[in-house]
């Protein structure tokens, strides 16, 4: 139940420094140079910690180690089909100030009064349980094999200790869940990781596992290599923006404060002029998020390509981040094996950090479509965000020391979330067609590429459904 103490004031206060409500009083104006455009980039940064370590470093590399150069064609599709759907989602937000659940809720048919849209979400909640318990074992195998407890690197003992250690930090780090704070982490998180990494693999022609033009030209045969569909079809989900990134860039670019210093949404030449500007701010922060996740996506599979297909090593199991190592011990040697684990723990990290707190948000909205709260009430809202930032690491941990498989569990997660992408298209579109001021619509370079990103999605779904049941395609 809410403070008596300043029934009228309070609220008031908590709702003018609410990046959720649009009021005359956030209006700013846009920047109209490069330079101060870039002072205002920053969700993006926050997508991309979140995207570079469950999708590049394990899905991404696996995909690499078991096809070899022959999906070089689909990391690219991956990472830069979906950006359009990312793009337009966010447009809808900065127009209305509303975050993604908010949006789902209203697309029809409605099952009760909740849209079906977010029963479908609870599916891809389940799921993501095991692609983050995944990443959080992901983290504890690194800190096992840097810091073994009780002998065995991959001793129950040393795992469960880990596990234990790193969803207190997570839970710790993020508990505050200022905006500020979460932008700054995520960005220090993956940049050194990142930098080495894609210097690796520009290096590779000069070692042993040297690769040539013929092997890059042979990844884009636009074909899927037989046995390679599932790691293939999660790699799509997990790399670039998949559907929970594309969800929580809603809120981050509310929570920076786009659609509130476009202002109330009320149809005016002024409002138009606003939105606009700070929509091409974030059409910025969006094409450069794609940019960075995109170049070290490409370093990761030719790793695995390169390093770890030639020699049948496959990351799987408890032995991931072992197998993971030879990207770096084969090609600069056995003491860039501690480099790496202490890599692994800062990228994976960043996924774990960045995603936490847009997860947060995302199921406080969740409840709040579900009637459970009201998440216009700026304190409430931010009380069960808490909770949820200290709740899910446990459920997250708790499904790693039950399944102690980190590759599956981000697999599962991966395809499922390739699945949700089709539900997201269907609520862009409708959110696009019913809500958007025509003002405020992309041209027709980018009306294009939405129509290109949305075919290649639900193309995608199909074909994944049609292999579950069993029928044979080409």
């Amino acid at each position: 139940m809410a403070s008596n103490k300043l029934p009228d004031e309070q609220p008031q206060v908590v709702q003018r420094d609410d990046p959720y409500q649009l009021t005359p009083e956030g209006i700013r104006e846009p920047p109209t140079t490069w330079r101060a455009t870039l002072r205002q980039i920053g969700p993006g940064l926050i997508i991309s910690a979140e995207i570079v370590g469950s999708g590049e470093l394990i899905a991404t590399t696996a995909l690499g180690a078991q096809a070899g150069f022959a999906l070089l064609w689909m990391v690219l599709v991956s990472t830069f089909v979906k950006v359009a759907i990312q793009v337009e989602f966010a447009r809808w937000t900065i127009s209305t100030g509303q975050p993604a659940i908010t949006g789902f809720d209203k697309v029809p048919p409605r099952l009760g009064r909740t849209g079906w849209i977010n029963f479908l979400l609870v599916l891809l909640f389940l799921a993501k349980m095991l692609q983050f318990g995944g990443i959080i074992g992901g983290v504890a195998a690194a800190l096992s094999f840097l810091m073994p407890v009780g002998g065995a690197p991959l001793g129950f003992t040393s795992l469960v200790l880990w596990t234990t250690v790193v969803t207190g930090v997570s839970i710790v780090l993020i508990y505050s869940n200022r905006y500020s704070l979460v932008e700054r982490g995520a960005v220090l998180l993956v940049m050194i990781f990142t930098l080495l990494t894609i210097g690796i693999a520009v290096g590779l022609p000069f070692t042993p596992f040297a690769y040539g033009t013929e092997d890059l030209l042979s990844g884009f045969g636009l074909h899927i290599p037989a046995g390679a569909l599932g790691i293939a079809i999660a790699m799509f989900g997990l790399t670039g923006v998949g559907a929970n990134e594309i969800m929580a860039y809603t809120y981050w670019c509310a929570e920076k404060g786009y659609a509130r210093w476009s202002g109330p949404p009320d149809g005016s030449d002024e409002w138009v002029r606003r939105a606009n500007g700070w929509i091409k701010v974030m059409y910025r922060d969006a094409y450069l998020a794609w940019g960075v996740y995109t170049i070290s996506t490409l370093a990761f599979f030719l790793m695995g390509a390169a390093v770890l297909h030639p020699q049948g090593l496959v990351p799987e199991g408890n032995e991931m981040i072992s197998t993971l190592s030879h990207i770096y011990t084969d090609t600069l040697g056995e003491w860039a094996g501690a480099v790496f684990l202490v890599g692994a723990v800062g990228v994976l990290g960043s996924t774990l950090w960045a995603a936490l707190p847009g997860f947060a948000r995302i199921f406080t909205n969740l409840l709040g479509a579900f009637g459970v709260l009201d998440w216009d009430d700026a304190q409430k809202r931010m009380r069960w965000i808490r909770i949820f930032t200290v709740a899910l690491p446990i459920i997250w941990g708790a499904s790693y020391l039950f399944f102690t498989s980190p590759v599956a569990m981000i697999v599962i997660g991966g395809i499922v979330n390739g699945l949700f992408l089709m539900a997201v298209v269907v609520a862009v579109w409708y959110l696009r067609r019913t809500e958007v001021d025509r003002r405020l619509h992309g041209g027709t370079t980018f009306n294009t590429l939405l129509i290109i990103s949305s075919i290649a999605i639900g193309s995608l779904a199909v074909y994944t459904i049609l292999d579950a049941v069993g029928v044979t395609i080409g």
